[in-house]
């Protein structure tokens, strides 16, 4: 059976959220290899965000969406859906968080959407999982204010889920430590979706 590719007109993205784009838009221009290439998609920070996220899911998850399309009864949104709408989320730019400056007078500043995009990042260092909406609570536009991350994630079966939710906490934590001085004081992690990855056909052969 082929996979139905998920309506992204269901997750109420207006093209205002991507610089006049939608998520729709993004697939198709990526699955046409981003060519020819469009400026006002690739200068655009919440076009870029988006696409690296659906790179990810894309290369992970043929197998998964065609099951999830076979599914019966139809589910009322998919968790391919769900993956889709945090994209469009993350993707928007959100509240100045500020950095300290390099030099006196100077201003620096990260955006919202830059640091969601740095968490959903850290799903690449767990094979199979996938991170969907990412919301950060607290105060982030003031220096030194807890901040509590919290995210939607789709796991891999196989792993006990204590151990796959801390290698991703961990995860999360050192990006986060790495390029932001976000105070945050927990990184609470929601697993909604245990998926099974079935191998592909030559990787059975292999086998």
């Amino acid at each position: 059976m082929t996979a139905e590719r998920p309506d992204p007109r269901r997750l109420g993205v207006e093209p205002g959220d991507l610089d006049g784009h939608t998520i729709e838009e993004l697939t198709d221009y990526l699955e046409a290899g981003r060519s020819p290439s469009d400026p006002s998609i690739e200068q655009s920070a919440g076009c870029q965000l988006a696409l690296e996220a659906l790179e990810r899911l894309h290369s992970l998850t043929p197998e998964l969406m065609a099951a999830d399309a076979a599914a019966e009864p139809a589910a009322d949104e998919s968790w391919v859906q769900k993956i889709l709408s945090g994209i469009a989320l993350d993707a928007r730019a959100g509240r100045r968080i500020p950095l300290t400056p390099p030099a006196p007078g100077a201003e620096i500043a990260l955006t919202e959407g830059a640091v969601r995009g740095l968490v959903r990042a850290a799903e690449n260092a767990i094979p199979g999982v996938l991170i969907g909406r990412c919301r950060l609570n607290g105060d982030v536009t003031t220096p030194g204010a807890p901040v509590r991350i919290e995210i939607d994630a789709s796991v891999p079966y196989g792993e006990p889920l204590p151990r796959l939710a801390d290698r991703l906490r961990d995860e999360i934590a050192r990006r986060l430590a790495v390029h932001t001085e976000l105070n945050v004081t927990g990184i609470d992690i929601r697993i909604h979706d245990v998926q099974l990855i079935v191998p592909a056909a030559d990787e059975e052969d292999e086998g």
